[in-house]
């Protein structure tokens, strides 16, 4: 899947590895590396699986985690690493291997290529006179999902206060497919819904052309931070300053200390960095008045710019 994403970069080579080929796909992933020698590895995955893949790469240096972030023992698969930092976001922390690298320079771009057909979709699926609000509904996992109700309720909202047009994206799920039959019916205003439908590059370009997303600790609010459209991030599971839309930290409606109080009946203060409340039902946490002030808010700022 991240392949179809980054496959047309300029000045990339991809060796392709298929965890679904078990065995067999280490063996020919070892077959392709066995001849090459690297500079350097970035080490960048905290995986078991991804550190057998390490020993396989011919390197002089091999750049990891920190002792003290490195999961899944990690740190033994690597013979350099980037200094510790406490509490970061994960892309602060990918910058600590270029920074590891002698780059200091911090540049937040993306770049992702989007051929013409994938924006001639989303031209086609997108009306030219409306603002956009692309609502991007489910996580791969479910207890990071909202409910649809909500979904439903800050949709008419923004129908009824912006004359926005609301568009539904996801995969071709069962629970994605429910959630965008619920969201249409509870809506009781006109929604495109592209469920199913849409490529990785045709969901870059939806985004691309969208005004506003709306999502959850998910793929999806991070693909729209890529092509520079801002995200209403609903984080109650997930602590946001570890995983939020990047550049989107003013529109995030954060619960994630009540969630840890609700749960763990302790302050965010007093459990590890990034621990998940997992309960389910604590996505509930999240008002829906709380979602349409965000918005609110989000459409002032850019009102004003």
């Amino acid at each position: 899947m991240e392949y179809e994403l980054v496959k047309d970069i300029e000045g990339i080579e991809f060796l392709i590895f298929d965890k679904r080929q078990g065995l067999s796909g280490y063996l020919q992933l070892r077959k392709k590396l066995k001849s090459i020698r690297f500079s350097a590895l970035l080490h960048m995955q905290m995986s078991l699986r991804a550190s057998m893949i390490a020993l396989m790469v011919n390197a002089p240096i091999k750049l990891g985690f920190d002792r003290q972030r490195a999961k899944d023992l990690q740190w033994l698969f690597s013979n350099h690493k980037i200094n510790y930092q406490s509490q970061q976001h994960v892309i602060d922390s990918f910058f600590g291997f270029s920074q590891a690298l002698g780059v200091d320079e911090k540049i937040y771009r993306w770049d992702i290529p989007i051929p013409d057909s994938a924006n001639e979709f989303a031209l086609q699926h997108l009306p030219k006179n409306k603002p956009i609000l692309v609502i991007s509904p489910c996580s791969s996992m479910s207890y990071r999902n909202w409910n649809a109700e909500g979904y439903a309720d800050v949709a008419r909202y923004a129908v009824k206060q912006y004359a926005m047009q609301v568009v539904i994206t996801g995969g071709p799920s069962d629970i994605e497919h429910e959630y965008a039959q619920a969201i249409t019916q509870l809506c009781h205003a006109p929604v495109v819904n592209l469920v199913g439908q849409t490529t990785l590059k045709q969901l870059l370009a939806i985004f691309k052309h969208a005004d506003v997303a709306l999502a959850p600790d998910s793929g999806p609010a991070h693909l729209a931070t890529a092509v520079g459209t801002p995200v209403i991030g609903l984080y109650a599971t997930t602590n946001p300053d570890r995983a939020r839309p990047y550049l989107s930290a003013d529109y995030v409606v954060d619960c994630y200390p009540q969630a840890i109080q609700k749960v763990y009946n302790k302050s965010v203060a007093d459990v590890p960095f990034g621990l998940r409340a997992r309960e389910a039902g604590t996505m509930d946490l999240i008002s829906n008045d709380s979602v349409k002030s965000m918005l609110d808010k989000l459409m002032l700022d850019q009102n004003q710019t």
